[in-house]
């Protein structure tokens, strides 16, 4: 069976599922995630998603982002993602949620309402290649300049994230 994701209006209400493709062919509003993980250095880990992924491939992201499935719930699958990504678990903690929408060259839109994460992790990293081409943490200031000087390097939805997941952070 196809992964089908959770269609949802601009209050994260569920309107339906639907599958996953045929979503982002359609463009239609679906309920994601995005997980900032950062080491006690106060660095963030991003990771290079895979070359051969079906949008973004070859971008630099946060550390995990994904969709739950329907019927779980959404800091649930959060933990399930990042495990199943990245080989880590740890603590996460809600930051924000907000609303975008990009279309990409092959066609494909992604239109979420994405629920972004936070977490600390220091331990070892054991990412699935299928999802991850490579990974590293670099500070925020670095990350802010590299998005100034190079923002074609990364994803629509982390140059979107990114910004506000500093502030919320800043903020306390």
């Amino acid at each position: 069976m196809e992964a089908q994701v959770i269609l949802v209006n601009d209050n994260d209400q569920q309107t339906g599922t639907m599958e996953k493709l045929e979503a982002h062919k359609k463009g239609l509003l679906h309920r994601a995630f995005s997980v900032f993980i950062f080491n006690d250095k106060g660095e963030m880990l991003l990771q290079q998603r895979a070359l051969d992924k079906y949008h973004s491939g070859g971008l630099w992201t946060n550390s995990c982002c994904s969709h739950p499935m329907p019927g779980e719930a959404v800091d649930a699958a959060a933990h399930r993602r990042l495990y199943e990504e990245m080989g880590f678990n740890c603590d996460l903690h809600a930051l924000f949620q907000f609303t975008y929408r990009t279309e990409f060259d092959n066609g494909l839109i992604e239109h979420e309402y994405d629920h972004v994460f936070t977490g600390t992790y220091n331990g070892n990293i054991n990412p699935d290649p299928a999802e991850v081409n490579a990974y590293r943490f670099l500070s925020t200031d670095s990350i802010s300049r590299l998005l100034q000087e190079q923002p074609q390097q990364f994803t629509s939805w982390f140059i979107l994230a990114f910004p506000q997941v500093v502030k919320h952070l800043k903020a306390g």
